[in-house]
């Protein structure tokens, strides 16, 4: 934009890096963790991913080399109203599809698991501005239905639960679940 008397402002391109996509997206659901657990609502944590570490610096006290003892499963898990449960946050930046490759081949069959023995597993899925709780059994049945490569975003607004941010709470997943488990889970 040119404004009087300066010269035309010039923007570089930078790269891109998906690093830390869904920082934020942690960062809200550990504040609902920490008012969950505040409030003895639900008892849910954040799941370190085990390193093997190679060397430390001791005198700056961090770890300078590391790397993947194995494959992380899904980030949180937890206990609320006497059930297991098991989720994975996952921010996309397409505005017209969720794409499978988020979700590695490990955590689907650790999800397969967890259904398996009656317990609870979901997305919290971030997408344009919104925020949805995905079931683990939805999203096998698509996986297992579909050839495609990606969920519509259509198919995630209509078979899953908007999740409302809270000031209070941050991101407010447990009302969304109890839809869920209203709708999905009545006849236990």
């Amino acid at each position: 934009m040119n404004y009087p008397g300066k010269a035309k402002k010039q923007f570089k391109k930078e790269l891109i890096s998906h690093a830390n996509r869904g920082m934020e997206l942690e960062h809200i659901i550990n504040d609902a963790n920490a008012y969950y657990l505040d409030k003895n609502i639900a008892i849910i944590y954040k799941k370190p991913t085990p390193i093997n570490i190679v060397k430390i610096d001791y005198d700056k006290k961090r770890i300078t080399d590391a790397f993947f003892k194995e494959a992380s499963t899904l980030d949180y898990n937890g206990v609320y109203k006497g059930l297991y449960i098991e989720f994975d946050a996952k921010e996309c930046n397409n505005k017209t599809s969720f794409t499978l490759r988020n979700i590695h081949d490990h955590q689907i069959k650790h999800m397969e698991r967890i259904l398996e023995h009656h317990g609870i597993c979901f997305l919290i899925i971030g997408m344009n501005c919104r925020y949805f709780l995905f079931d683990g059994n939805t999203l096998i049945d698509f996986i297992n239905n579909n050839d495609r490569k990606s969920i519509p975003y259509s198919f995630i607004v209509e078979n899953s639960f908007e999740i409302k941010y809270n000031y209070l709470k941050g991101l407010d997943y447990i009302e969304a679940l109890d839809r869920l488990l209203e709708v999905k889970y009545e006849k236990r």
